[in-house]
């Protein structure tokens, strides 16, 4: 069976024109995991109230981060899938969960390259419902309705090898090298505290109480807030980071139900007010720098480092097309395409 690589990451807007990022934004707050409420009450919150102020705010945001060859997110995920395609064998195609680079695309141009058994990619280092779990479910559906003799095999959540603990801590390293800063905060994208319950399989592990995600169980292989605390304990035991020089925290919360604590804006806040005058932060809930990323963080985070006193905001770009990174993938890709029972 001929074999290809489809890489999926979440999507952009088509431009950051208001008319394009309501229509993007339809698409991803409708999602129903990602907005996890009844249909009827999703509606009325996004098509009612969201999508009538948010889509000039957010096309005010994408405008500030926008590149003259397009969406960074687009952009930098064609790059990496250029240079991935460059180091194997087999096609590599790009989607993205929302937007016009759709998954069904992405799946037609490996099957009209005669592909039967593609390895779907969704380019998130941690499981949540709102990522991985979206892009799974969808790809199953589209398989169904117009591919289905074409066999599918998904990547797992990759958060905790030892290979990709080693690149993203290289790359934090390398890009904080000569910077003399007093805290490292590791911010990952956010979710509400019922994503994590509704994602435990064994349906009675994830109290989120501080103890659970360090007790074993076979619930943390979907469990978001366990892999993200992982993530920042592998790179900081990597780095020989010293006990309180680093943290974890949450951003870009939606809405008013408990999401995932601490929140990234306030804790910026307290580090500054703490009297922390340098400090660097590094995202690596993404692997593609975005809008979460490039304005939330770089721009939003550090205005409010510098209004309680900061001095030095340093952002550690996400892995984006690193050579180390891109060398990785191809690696893990070429494991697979050599019939290897583990993916990565």
């Amino acid at each position: 069976m001929k074999k290809g690589v489809l890489l999926v990451n979440l999507g952009s807007p088509d431009s950051y024109d208001p008319k394009d990022v309501k229509k993007y934004l339809g698409e991803f707050l409708m999602d129903e995991r990602v907005i996890d409420i009844p249909l009827v009450a999703r509606t009325a919150l996004v098509k009612g109230i969201i999508l009538k102020t948010r889509p000039k705010q957010s096309a005010a945001a994408y405008k500030k981060i926008w590149w003259k060859e397009g969406s960074p997110l687009i952009v930098i995920s064609e790059k990496l899938q250029n240079k991935i395609q460059q180091q194997v064998e087999v096609p590599v195609a790009l989607a993205m969960r929302y937007g016009s680079m759709t998954i069904k695309k992405g799946l037609q141009e490996l099957v009209d390259k005669g592909v039967e058994e593609v390895l779907l990619f969704p380019l998130y280092p941690q499981f949540a419902m709102a990522t991985t779990e979206t892009i799974l479910v969808l790809a199953e559906e589209i398989r169904q309705e117009s591919f289905p003799n074409l066999k599918i095999e998904s990547v797992p959540a990759f958060y905790n090898k030892p290979d990709y603990i080693e690149v993203l801590s290289n790359s934090i390293k390398n890009h904080l090298k000569g910077k003399n800063y007093e805290h490292l905060l590791f911010s990952y994208h956010g979710v509400p505290e019922r994503h994590i319950r509704k994602s435990d399989v064994t349906k009675s592990h994830c109290k989120i109480d501080g103890q659970c995600c360090v007790t074993p169980s076979k619930a943390h292989a979907f469990c978001y807030r366990h892999q993200c605390l992982e993530v920042t304990r592998l790179v900081a035991e990597k780095l020989q980071l010293k006990e309180g020089s680093y943290s974890t925290s949450f951003q870009s919360r939606l809405g008013f139900d408990p999401w995932l604590l601490p929140y990234t804006d306030r804790t910026i806040e307290r580090l500054g007010k703490s009297g922390v005058k340098n400090m660097a932060i590094v995202t690596p809930a993404f692997v593609s720098d975005c809008l979460e990323t490039l304005e939330e963080i770089a721009m939003e985070g550090q205005e409010i480092f510098h209004e309680v006193g900061g001095k030095e905001f340093t952002t550690v770009p996400c892995l984006n097309d690193d050579d180390e990174w891109v060398a990785l993938l191809s690696k893990w890709i070429e494991a697979w395409e050599s019939s290897k029972k583990e993916l990565v």
